[in-house]
C-alpha cells in the first residue's frame, strides 16, 4: 500500500486525502495549525502522524512559502517523494533548488491540480475534486524518472488526467487560462460595488457568470499572481492594449467624430477574435470542441421539479450534453438552458412538450 503524506490540509490538500483515502491509500496528515489537520482528519482526509515515513508527500502550501515546506520535507524524509501543488511552478522550482543539494533535488516532482473552488479551507474539500480534472506534472532536469512515474500514478487515482510539461510552458499557460480569468472576473465584480440597487437587480446569467469566481481568496490570489507576475504581465499588456483600441473606438463613436471610421470594424473585430478563442476550448471529456443545440424550459421554483424534467429527457432516451440554470427575475422560476447534439433536439422539443413543459430554442 501507498503511504501518503499531506503537508497542509486546506482545501486542495484535503481534498487530496479525502480523494486517496476513498481509493484505498493511507494518508497522514500534517498542518502548521493543530485545528485545521484536526478538521481534515474528522472529515475522513486521513490520520494526523507526524512520525511515520510516507512514500510520497504532497505539499499543499501557499505559493509564498511552498518552495521552503518543500524543502523542509525532503531533508525530513530522505527516502520520500515530495512534490507540491502550487500553481506557479518555475519560481517555486528555482527557489527550491537553491535550499537543497542535487540528491534531494532528485526527489522533488513538482505539480498543479487544475482543480478548485470559489471557498477555502478544509470545509470546503471534495473528495471528487479532482474526478476528469488535469493535473500537470512538471519534472526538472534530473528528476528521478521513478519520482514523476508515482506523481503520475497517484494523481491519476484520485481521478484525474495527467499531463507533463516543463515548468515554464506551464506557467505561461496558466496565466491566460487560469490568472487572467480570475483578474478579469475581479475587475468587472468591482464595477458592481458602486452600482445602484436598481441596476444590480438587472443581473442576469451574462453577469453571473462572468464574475463566477470574483470571490476567491485575495491574500491566495495575490501571492499566486506574484509567483507568476512575468507570464502573468505580458498577457495583461496584451488585453490593455485591446481595451484602450476598443476604448478610443467607443469614444469616436459616442462624440460622432469624423475619425470613427473604422471604429465598428475595432469593436467588431475584438467580438469575432473571442468567438475564435472561444471555439478552441476543448469540448466534453478533453474532445475537440462541438457545437450543441440548445432548448430552454422554464422550470417552477420547488422541490421535485429538476427530477421531474431530467426523468422526462431521460425517458427521452437523450443524452445531455451541458446544462445551465438562470433565475428568473421577478418570479419564482429558473430558465434550464439543455444542450443536446443538433439532431436530437426535434426530438427532445417533441417529448418534453408532451409531458407538459413549455420549451424554447
Amino acid at each position: 500500500m501507498t503511504v501518503v503524506r499531506v503537508v497542509g490540509t486546506g482545501l486542495i490538500g484535503t481534498s487530496i486525502g479525502l480523494a486517496l483515502s476513498h481509493k484505498g491509500f493511507r494518508v497522514l496528515l500534517s498542518d502548521p495549525s493543530p485545528t485545521a489537520q484536526a478538521l481534515a482528519a474528522d472529515l475522513g482526509a486521513g490520520a494526523v502522524d507526524d512520525t511515520t515515513a510516507a512514500d510520497l508527500v504532497f505539499v499543499a502550501a501557499p505559493p509564498d512559502v511552498a518552495a521552503r515546506v518543500v524543502a523542509d520535507q525532503l531533508r525530513q524524509w530522505p527516502d520520500a517523494v515530495v512534490a507540491d501543488v502550487a500553481s506557479v511552478k518555475q519560481r517555486v522550482a528555482d527557489q527550491i533548488r537553491g535550499l537543497v543539494d542535487t540528491d534531494q533535488l532528485r526527489r522533488y516532482v513538482g505539480s498543479h491540480p487544475m482543480a478548485g473552488r470559489e471557498r477555502s479551507g478544509a470545509v470546503a474539500a471534495q473528495a471528487d475534486l479532482f474526478e476528469g480534472r488535469t493535473w500537470v506534472v512538471c519534472p526538472q532536469d534530473g528528476t528521478d524518472p521513478a519520482a514523476v512515474g508515482l506523481v503520475q500514478q497517484v494523481a491519476h487515482d484520485a481521478g484525474a488526467a495527467v499531463v507533463t510539461m516543463p515548468a515554464d510552458e506551464h506557467d505561461a499557460a496558466v496565466a491566460v487560462v487560469s490568472h487572467l480569468p480570475q483578474l478579469a472576473a475581479s475587475v468587472v465584480a468591482a464595477q458592481l460595488r458602486d452600482l445602484p440597487d436598481e441596476a444590480i437587480a438587472l443581473s442576469g446569467g451574462g453577469i453571473r457568470d462572468v464574475t463566477r469566481i470574483a470571490e476567491s481568496d485575495p491574500m491566495l490570489w495575490t501571492q499566486i499572481l506574484a509567483g507568476n507576475a512575468s507570464s502573468v504581465t505580458p498577457v495583461l499588456q496584451r488585453v490593455v492594449a485591446q481595451l484602450d483600441a476598443v476604448a478610443r473606438s467607443l469614444g469616436q463613436l459616442a462624440a460622432d467624430d469624423a475619425a470613427a471610421s473604422g471604429s465598428r470594424g475595432e469593436v467588431a473585430r475584438l467580438i469575432s477574435d473571442g468567438q475564435l478563442g472561444h471555439a478552441r476550448i476543448p469540448g466534453k471529456h478533453g474532445a475537440a470542441p462541438a457545437t450543441y443545440a440548445t432548448v430552454i424550459v422554464p422550470i417552477p421554483d420547488e422541490p421535485g421539479a429538476f427530477a421531474r424534467l431530467f426523468n422526462d429527457v431521460g425517458d427521452a432516451g437523450i443524452n445531455l450534453e451541458d446544462l445551465r440554470m438562470e433565475h428568473g427575475v421577478g418570479a419564482p422560476v429558473g430558465l434550464v438552458e439543455l444542450s443536446v447534439l443538433p439532431a436530437a433536439v426535434d426530438r427532445l422539443r417533441v417529448v418534453l412538450e408532451d409531458k407538459g413543459w413549455s420549451v424554447h430554442e
